[in-house]
């Protein structure tokens, strides 16, 4: 099963010509996933290798602008681009985000005359109150969604954390469990944790044949965990002739935070890739801090103590321009990799700077015994 991140924008703020504002698209086997949509995501969208079409499910991390002002434009895109009837049967888009987000898009779209030709649903995560200063927590008279629901609009979930866990439980199939954990930033953020579940390992066929089986069902009931009686007698359990199960991967990304309380250090613990928001170098972690954001070494402190495989940095301050286009005089962004591998000198942990339609492969893991 191939897996991989692309970044349409890295950039905080705003959409530059450098870097678009904070966008990213996780893809597993056709579906994409959408984490965060700043102004001018679809434009980015156009530009990269990614359909906007095939976007089912979005996750949006805090009601900032520049983490959600392109999404109605988005919707409506994708919607202009279907046929010119509503389909019945088209899949639901999925919408994950604070309380505040189906008013925001009800407003929106309903202010705009906006008729999505598919249905969507947004699904509202309860903030608490360790999460921003009191200044940034939203009311429910200005977050509470009023009148009728739009016509494409289905029920959401409202959705409050597990206090046994730590956690909100998104959703989970047959393929992944996806959760969200809680940020400290100026208003409510979230960071997301999508974990693929274990997979069962390859057949020994070399064993298999010996046994006398051939190729057929009971290869299939095998795998699946199941025993199988021979014509002899002979039971054949799974372990025998399948291999150690193939570790499922684990990708967090993070919205805007200058810390992460509660559990979020052990949600992300393991994890191939820990996405995390570096918007300002050392020298100016007072300032960072100050506005919610963190610096790399903060976020390589994070990424060393739950010990990820490879960390990330992304939603840079649009005074540090891509690598290839830095101009004597302007800030050096791989100054802030090398804050980050500082940290990490003695860790197994590599550090990558994000850019503007790069795309990262999240490889499987073998076996159990490599993690």
């Amino acid at each position: 099963m191939t897996m991989d991140v692309t970044f349409l924008g890295t950039g905080s703020a705003y959409p530059s010509l450098h870097r678009g504002a904070s966008a990213l698209v996780l893809r597993s086997e056709g579906d994409c996933w959408l984490f965060d949509c700043g102004e001018g995501t679809q434009t980015q969208l156009m530009k990269s290798h990614i359909r906007a079409g095939r976007i089912s499910k979005v996750f949006i991390s805090h009601l900032h602008g520049d983490h959600l002002f392109g999404l109605p434009g988005l919707l409506c895109t994708i919607s202009l681009n279907l046929t010119s009837d509503p389909q019945p049967g088209v899949k639901c888009v999925d919408v994950f985000g604070p309380r505040g987000l189906r008013h925001f898009l009800r407003v929106t779209l309903g202010l705009t005359g906006s008729q999505l030709l598919f249905p969507y649903a947004v699904h509202e995560l309860e903030p608490t109150q360790d999460q921003s200063p009191e200044e940034g927590q939203l009311s429910l008279e200005m977050t509470t969604e009023r009148g009728p629901p739009l016509p494409q609009e289905h029920p959401g979930r409202n959705i409050s954390l597990d206090v046994s866990s730590d956690a909100y439980l998104l959703f989970e199939d047959d393929k992944f469990v996806v959760k969200a954990f809680r940020l400290f930033h100026r208003v409510p953020s979230f960071g997301f944790c999508v974990h693929e579940r274990d997979r069962p390992g390859r057949l020994k066929t070399e064993r298999l044949q010996q046994l006398g089986l051939k190729p057929g069902p009971l290869y299939g009931r095998l795998k699946a965990g199941h025993r199988v009686q021979l014509e002899n007698g002979r039971v054949i359990l799974p372990d025998e002739v399948v291999e150690e199960n193939i570790p499922g991967r684990k990708v967090c990304i993070l919205g805007d935070c200058s810390s992460v309380p509660g559990g979020g250090l052990a949600i992300c613990q393991g994890a191939d890739l820990l996405v995390h928001e570096a918007t300002l170098g050392e020298a100016h972690r007072d300032k960072a801090v100050e506005h919610g954001h963190s610096t790399p070494r903060m976020a390589a402190t994070l990424a060393r103590a739950c010990g990820a495989r490879r960390l990330v940095l992304y939603h840079f301050s649009q005074r540090y321009k891509p690598e290839k286009l830095r101009g004597d005089g302007d800030d050096d962004v791989s100054e802030l990799r090398l804050q980050a591998e500082e940290v990490l000198r003695d860790a197994d942990v590599e550090v990558i700077l994000a850019e503007d339609f790069l795309t990262i492969d999240i490889p499987l893991r073998r076996t159990k015994s490599s993690t």
